[in-house]
């Protein structure tokens, strides 16, 4: 079994520290063998937010926990316009990481994180045709065996909030195309601060094959609709739990877990998959 903790929109500038004390210590007891960061680490791309974070990234390492991030809208600045244009994620490669699409391989899983937040957007983003190939180089050097993740900041896909729809990323077919081509299991996503609904069957969709995991945010005071969350990601050879650990006001608890299990060619709900027998 792989355990991933999937954090996102940490926003460090409009956080509550008590979520980020609680997230801390979840994590702890979790034991995940990833934590995976789906982008805004900031919530202005100001210097001391970037400190912040990157001293919650160092407590992380320092107790053991392996991180992979990935950069958000957010951690690109807004008003400081010459640097948004001339030198946008500077500051997130001095304090967060150098790469920006990062990859990690675990035991028989891989995990690729894309950039998609752009200086020319205000909120949504964007994938390019380099990063088209490298998502396809990437996975190809993985064994057929992996699971293969797709970690972005921007939803794949559109998606409902409340009254709104967030929507999908800019050349949305260039990246379905790759993640298909790929053999990509899951696509891992933050942005919208809303985890789909209350649990976790509904947290994850199906396009094709693959699972579609999006994350509420977990330290933010902003919050959509929903609770701060975070999901924890356990996978096994032949099926996937995902687990919305939502915030009571005092700690996270758990929701009901969902499993989805690989039948003809895509994941199913667990009920689904019985049925397709």
């Amino acid at each position: 079994m792989t355990r991933i903790v999937h954090l996102s929109d940490l926003h460090f500038g409009a956080h509550d520290e008590r979520l980020v004390e609680a997230v801390d210590w979840e994590i702890d007891q979790l034991k995940p063998d990833l934590v995976v960061v789906s982008g805004d680490f900031t919530q202005r791309a100001r210097t001391e937010q970037f400190r912040q974070a990157c001293e919650f990234l160092d407590g992380l390492r320092e107790r053991g926990h392996e991180v992979l991030g990935v950069p958000g809208n957010h951690d690109v600045p807004l008003y400081d316009v010459l640097r948004r244009f001339l030198s946008p994620l500077a500051r997130y490669r001095r304090f967060i990481d150098e790469t920006l699409c990062p990859f990690v391989e675990l035991k028989n899983v891989a995990v690729l994180g894309v950039n998609t937040a752009r200086s020319l957007t205000f909120k949504d983003g964007r994938i390019n045709n380099e990063q088209v190939a490298f998502i396809r180089e990437t996975f190809a050097r993985t064994p057929s065996e992996s699971f293969r993740i797709l970690v972005t900041h921007h939803p794949l896909f559109a998606m409902r909030v409340g009254e709104e729809v967030e929507r999908a990323i800019g050349r949305q077919e260039l990246a379905l195309d790759a993640v298909e081509e790929s053999g990509v299991d899951m696509v891992l996503a933050g942005h919208a601060h809303h985890a789909s609904s209350g649990d976790a069957g509904d947290m994850a969709t199906r396009a094709g094959g693959v699972l579609v995991v999006q994350a509420g945010t977990a330290t933010s005071t902003r919050v959509r609709e929903q609770e701060q969350s975070f999901n924890t990601i356990d996978i096994a050879d032949d099926f996937v739990t995902l687990t919305i650990n939502g915030w009571t006001g005092d700690d996270f608890k758990p929701k009901d877990a969902q499993r989805y299990e690989w039948v003809e060619g895509r994941w199913k709900l667990k009920a689904a998959a019985e049925a397709a027998h």
